[in-house]
């Protein structure tokens, strides 16, 4: 290789002496492109890393994990994305369909994703879940299926509750859906839904939407889990507990953060089977003919000491059945 075009490569890959070792050595890449910040992205991609290690795998000399994250910037992610497939990374790893669907239009570079749509098809993402049929496979991770359970749990903190706000990314038609199903399992419940939408990481629209709902009576808050709520999960904790209203999540760190509760499925759990999938690519396996597999363990986190903040008691059946109790 020239010396002019070796320092063109190296101009072009992010983590450049990685990159550029993997391309003499054919190391495989693996490219994950969080939209989230770069602390949530980390619980996940060292579970990764671990399962990796699991498996066989040395980083730095079997494999390399290019991770990047894009502070709910989705421009600036997109731009990642881009940067990685000029590499080319041999597979990419997503935290979520926002990030599949950004991969999927810009290359054939097989993914495997985390959090996956339930739904047994997904047009632009995969045909079925048994056999996707396009570069996609990876988990599916139940995230609004459960929210009537999370509502039910809510009720039982908070009986006296009678409107509740529903927040989530209004900026993907994927989150607004999930908006839309929390919002008509409250309805269900007998409780009164206000949606709170996102359209990017601004304290001060959080602020407006959060007082909105306190301006209207509302005492709680649901969460839906997606890239820009997880970017911005500690201001949303703060400013909801200034205005006395409670928090309920999906996934661990929001509560770790200061919600009321979590409950969802294990998201470091999935991303430790995705590890085998990724190494199963790598093997020469098409990810068309992987099926997407559904989560086998939930977690539910209780938050005791915002418990006590807000003056709510949780009922014991609850705690007992806590995976971990926040003091």
């Amino acid at each position: 290789m020239k010396r002019r075009e070796f320092l063109g490569l190296l101009s072009v890959a992010g983590t450049w002496p990685h990159a550029a070792f993997a391309q003499q050595q054919r190391i495989p890449i693996v490219g994950f492109v969080g939209f989230a910040n770069a602390d949530v992205d980390e619980v996940t991609v060292n579970a990764f890393r671990k399962a990796l290690v699991g498996l066989g795998h040395v980083e730095g000399r079997t494999i390399i994990v290019s991770a990047r994250s894009a502070n709910g910037d989705v421009a600036l992610g997109h731009a990642m994305i881009d940067e990685l497939a000029a590499l080319p990374v041999d597979v990419f790893l997503s935290p979520g369909p926002a990030a599949a669907r950004a991969i999927v239009r810009k290359t054939k570079i097989p993914v495997v994703a985390v959090a996956l749509p339930v739904a047994d098809s997904d047009p632009e993402l995969f045909q079925s879940l048994a056999r996707p049929g396009g570069t996609v496979t990876g988990f599916a991770a139940f995230g609004e299926e459960m929210s009537a359970k999370r509502i039910e749990m809510l009720k039982a903190i908070v009986p006296t509750l009678r409107k509740v706000g529903v927040m989530h990314n209004s900026t993907d038609p994927t989150f607004s859906a999930w908006g839309t199903r929390t919002m008509t399992d409250a309805t269900r419940a007998g409780i009164e839904p206000m949606r709170l939408g996102l359209s990017g990481p601004s304290a001060v629209h959080l602020t407006e939407q959060i007082k909105k709902l306190a301006d209207g009576g509302g005492t709680a808050m649901i969460v839906i889990r997606d890239f820009l709520t997880s970017a911005m999960m500690k201001d949303i904790c703060k400013i909801a507990a200034d205005a006395r209203i409670a928090v309920v999540g999906e996934h661990a760190e929001i509560a770790r953060a200061g919600a009321l509760f979590s409950y969802g499925a294990d998201l470091a759990e999935l991303f430790r089977r995705a590890a085998s999938y990724v190494d199963t690519i790598l093997k020469g396996q098409k990810p068309g003919e992987m099926p997407i597999q559904l989560p086998t363990k939930f977690e539910l986190f209780v938050n005791v000491k915002v418990a006590r903040t807000l003056g709510l008691a949780v009922p014991v059946p609850i705690l007992v059945l806590a995976d971990q109790l926040i003091e």
